[in-house]
């Protein structure tokens, strides 16, 4: 790794309602390496989901840029930003799968929308399938999937266009620990075979100390801290990383505790 990716610099973002002016984001710094598996944790109103969706101009930034690979995604019209985000895949926490369609009809859903139809689309859809273990699934409705498999699904649909880069918000959060940990043992894999760069938004620590290489800690639209995990583990220098890692060393010694019990 050791080269610079993706780059966020002085994003800001602010939401206007009737009555008030929210600011989301406040000056936003985050570099991200080439293939590695990037977590960024927060409480519920930190902003992570919003920063994670002005990377791909889901939502608009207010000021700052935002750097992937050679491209600004901030400076880019249009068209050229239609383009892109085929570079850029997003996976939801609710799955956002349609239910009328089969689980091959989802996965080829984006392609279609880029062009890409018949013998080549189902093509890809047979190599998504193949990678993220669901292959007898592929004629199979969402109403007949269990939740780990709605979320394999989305990974292959937003894995289609074959992207650089995998944008994870909060996608293991409506899991069980136990399905949770396949998810994040299917994204390692992909990380390792396809050399991914992929960013997970969560609330879990867990899935930080899993999965990630690196990290960043969020807290009232600021990033507070950032590092190896290894390192903010051992000494967490902000607040909020001293709250999570201290609710988070209290739930494994509960379990250690019923363990020898």
């Amino acid at each position: 790794m050791d080269e610079k990716f993706i780059e966020v610099s002085k994003l800001h973002k602010t939401f206007h309602t009737k009555k008030q002016r929210i600011e989301v984001l406040k000056g936003i710094d985050l570099s991200v390496e080439k293939g590695e598996i990037y977590g960024i944790v927060g409480f519920s109103g930190a902003g992570k989901s919003t920063l994670v969706r002005c990377m791909n101009r889901l939502e608009e930034p207010d000021s700052g840029t935002v750097r992937i690979g050679d491209r600004e995604i901030t400076s880019l019209g249009k068209a050229a930003l239609n383009e892109q985000r085929r570079k850029i895949g997003m996976i939801f926490q609710q799955f956002n799968l349609f239910d009328s369609m089969t689980v091959a009809q989802n996965i080829a859903y984006p392609l279609k929308l880029t062009g890409v139809n018949g013998k080549e689309a189902n093509e890809r859809v047979d190599e998504m399938l193949a990678l993220v273990g669901l292959t007898e699934k592929k004629r199979a409705y969402p109403g007949e999937l269990s939740g780990g498999q709605k979320q394999r699904v989305g990974i292959a649909r937003a894995l289609a266009n074959r992207p650089d880069v995998l944008l994870s918000d909060e996608a293991t959060s409506a899991l069980d620990p136990q399905t949770t940990l396949s998810v994040l043992d299917l994204l390692k894999e992909i990380n390792e075979k396809l050399g991914l760069t992929i960013i997970l938004i969560t609330h879990e620590l867990e899935v930080i100390k899993y999965a990630c290489h690196r990290m960043a800690v969020m807290e009232d639209g600021r990033i507070l801290e950032q590092g190896l995990v290894k390192d903010i583990f051992r000494d967490p220098q902000c607040e909020t990383a001293r709250n999570f890692i201290g609710v988070y060393n209290r739930f494994r010694s509960e379990e250690q505790r019923e363990d020898v019990q």
